[in-house]
């Protein structure tokens, strides 16, 4: 298909939640499966905003007439949430993660902004809007394709999490309403499938360093997206990397038809499983936003900003980077970047030039351990804990045990049941008693690969054996 041709032009809108508590409250912010403690019952009514119109969409959800119940907990629910009570200031811990993610993406921060209402009565907030503040605009970020730049990111509270709905009610929990949620929008630059695929999963790799919550549900995506002839349109629920670009396809191919047939209004759709989209409502406007006359003005000092720009974590390519310095391979630094990395860093530092040493005892050996004995992962790595790696390893650099070493003393406090005080003591068998009994073992056994006489020299000397040394010596008295 020729993009250019068709005038494709798209740009991601990116939700997800961080891991804090709530954006305006001091309730906590995670969900629960437990029966609620009482239930509220609400009617919401269309607005006018800023503007002094009724947006299109607000005007919409009004026309449908549905009876709201909330549905909240006595100890983790406050009169915030079911507004009988003003919002407190900005949670300061969720204001700093959304700095933090603002600048890993080159945006300009506001000093200076208001915390807004956007209209919404679609039942998903008790007071009838969502609070939302600008904080910063103008970022890029780099992709394969060139700088794609962020229009704006916004700090927002999430939608209360509905329960059950029909024609006449819908039913929400207030377990999910405040919890704070970054919105990161893109502008129009996305012009091939592929590009909006890429842009997304860059932006995802910045979310990742951050402090920001995982799981189903915690990350909501929309596409808005339109070809040459149709307004845009908002594709919900965009998620998912694997259908991204089957998606955009056919979300072209149904513009295309509608232009045809001389239909082309913009209006907000879901992304279905089958990679198609279906009508939600009509597109939302500017109507719907006003001030939020509880809160002062927001102002970011450049002091905060210095600081924040001094504790920026890495990205996961600039890691990945540092650790092929170090010298891992390619399986060891998949290992570690899939929930290693902090003990690593950790462990890194007794042993410096250990790399791959620390990544095995990290992974690698834990899990073969844990295969031998037939025991969960998770009981190993409470015995084989991040102290006991650090005295072996504290031991290595002190001369007192050799690189060799550490699988067997690993083995012997995992398999073996030995306090490391024990383990770590190693009887050595000098060169000259090492290399005697080497010969010996060619004259009884001629004939075999080196690993067989590794195994034999172990068997007959114990685990403890120098075995850098024994390959040493098993390689000059095999050549002569």
């Amino acid at each position: 298909m020729d993009y250019k041709a068709i005038g494709l032009k798209a740009g991601l809108e990116i939700h997800q939640q961080l891991d804090t508590g709530k954006l305006f409250c001091a309730c906590p912010g995670y969900l629960r499966n437990d029966e609620p403690h009482f239930t509220i019952m609400r009617k919401l009514h269309a607005v006018a905003g800023e503007t002094g119109e009724v947006d299109a969409a607000v005007a919409h959800e009004a026309t449908l007439g549905r009876t709201f119940y909330y549905q909240g907990y006595k100890d983790s629910t406050c009169l915030i949430e079911i507004d009988e009570d003003p919002p407190h200031f900005i949670n300061e811990l969720a204001l700093n993660e959304a700095l933090k993610i603002a600048l890993l993406m080159n945006c300009e921060i506001y000093s200076s902004t208001q915390i807004m209402r956007k209209t919404v009565i679609d039942g998903s907030n008790t007071s009838g809007f969502q609070r939302t503040v600008l904080i910063a605009h103008d970022g890029f970020i780099e992709t394969s394709f060139g700088n794609v730049k962020i229009d704006t990111i916004c700090l927002e509270e999430d939608a209360a999490r509905i329960v059950e709905r029909d024609e006449k009610k819908s039913v929400y929990r207030l377990d999910r309403l405040g919890i704070p949620l970054i919105e990161i929008a893109t502008a129009a630059v996305l012009d091939t499938p592929e590009k909006i695929k890429e842009c997304a999963l860059k932006i995802g790799e910045i979310l990742r360093v951050c402090n920001v919550k995982r799981g189903i549900g915690t990350i909501r995506q929309d596409l808005n997206i339109s070809i040459k002839g149709h307004d845009r349109v908002e594709v919900k629920g965009f998620q998912d990397p694997s259908m991204m670009i089957e998606t955009v396809k056919n979300e072209i191919a149904r513009q295309d038809e509608e232009i045809k047939k001389k239909k082309s209004n913009g209006e907000v759709r879901n992304a279905n499983a089958d990679c198609t989209t279906s009508f939600l409502r009509p597109m939302p406007g500017k109507a719907r936003m006003y001030p939020e006359t509880d809160l002062p003005l927001l102002k970011i000092g450049r002091d905060k900003i210095n600081e924040l720009k001094k504790a920026l974590p890495k990205l996961k390519h600039e890691i990945k980077d540092e650790l092929k310095r170090k010298g891992l391979s390619d399986e060891l630094l998949n290992l570690i970047l899939n929930g290693h990395l902090e003990e690593f860093e950790v462990l890194i530092k007794i042993c410096p030039k250990e790399a791959n040493l620390v990544a095995k005892m990290i992974t690698l050996w834990r899990s073969e351990f844990a295969s031998k004995l037939k025991k969960p992962l998770e009981e190993i790595e409470e015995v084989l804990n991040e102290r006991v790696l650090e005295q072996v390893l504290e031991a290595l650099s002190d001369g007192k045990i050799e690189t060799g070493d550490a699988k067997s003393i690993l083995w012997a406090i995992a398999g073996e049941g030995k306090k490391i005080s024990e383990a770590l003591v190693i009887e050595k068998v000098d060169s000259d008693a090492l290399e005697s009994s080497i010969r010996e073992i060619l004259l009884e056994k001629p004939g075999l690969r080196q690993n067989a006489y590794m195994g034999l020299v172990i068997k007959k000397l114990g685990a403890n054996v120098d075995k850098r040394k024994t390959m040493e010596i098993l390689n000059k008295l095999i050549k002569s």
